[in-house]
């Protein structure tokens, strides 16, 4: 039946998704860019809604307290598709740093391309990385978040890699601070396969890290190791309660 159910999602998924992209096109013509925004977060609503109605997968956050006024970055444990979504409800206004090839995806990209976001080459190496610090200097100082997945692709559950220096290096040089946020939706939407398991998602909002004088590689690995530990802690919390339910 979860089968069933997935396959179903799936396909209100990507009917939902260009529709709303073609929507959404229209409407930037006569929309700035904040009630884009708003536009997106419903569109988001309304995807995590059917994620609950047809596969029984919720999430709840925790420690919302540690968002700090004003923009700052964003560091995203990245393991699913699930997390591409839920950044938009999770955070105040934002941009996202994407892979380029996004951008050609027909209606989608173009939706994408009018939330403004920084599309890089990942194997453009010191160009991508200047390229993030230099157009993310300005949305911070239009009070938009950046959202980072410094993994810089999906990772499968338990598995990590080395952080990429942009998302930490912007923050220093705007005078920001980093935010790790943690989830375990990798073992719920896994990063292949149709499946989507029943259950809550857990998103964890960590306390900020300020940059400020800092080696960018030291900030990555204490956000590394908050993240990683936070999801490990996460996931022995519900294995712990399983074991004593069953």
């Amino acid at each position: 039946m979860q089968w069933i159910a997935s396959l179903l999602y799936t396909t209100f998924l990507f009917v939902w998704v260009l529709l709303f992209a073609m929507f959404f096109n229209v409407a930037c013509l006569v929309s700035p860019v904040r009630k884009r925004y708003d536009m997106a977060r419903v569109w988001v609503h309304v995807i995590m809604g059917g994620l609950r109605w047809l596969c029984r997968l919720d999430y709840r956050i925790e420690g919302r307290e540690n968002l700090p006024e004003g923009a700052h970055v964003a560091l995203w444990k990245h393991s699913s598709s699930w997390e591409t979504f839920a950044m938009v409800v999770v955070c105040p206004p934002q941009v996202w740093v994407l892979k380029r090839e996004l951008l050609w995806i027909p209606f989608v990209g173009w939706g994408i391309r009018q939330m403004h976001s920084i599309a890089i080459d990942r194997k453009s190496g010191h160009s991508a990385v200047k390229q993030v610090v230099d157009q993310g200097k300005g949305y911070i100082a239009d009070g938009r978040w950046v959202m980072v997945f410094p993994e810089g692709t999906r990772m499968a559950p338990g598995e990590t890699r080395k952080y990429g220096v942009s998302g930490a290096l912007l923050a220093r040089e705007a005078g920001c601070l980093v935010v790790p946020i943690a989830h375990d939706a990798g073992f719920y939407w896994q990063k292949r396969g149709l499946l989507k398991r029943p259950g809550t998602i857990t998103v964890v909002i960590g306390k900020p890290i300020d940059p400020a004088g800092r080696d960018p590689r030291q900030v990555n690995e204490e956000a590394q190791a908050w993240i990683e530990g936070t999801i490990a802690a996460i996931r022995r919390d519900k294995d712990a309660k399983a074991t004593a339910g069953a």
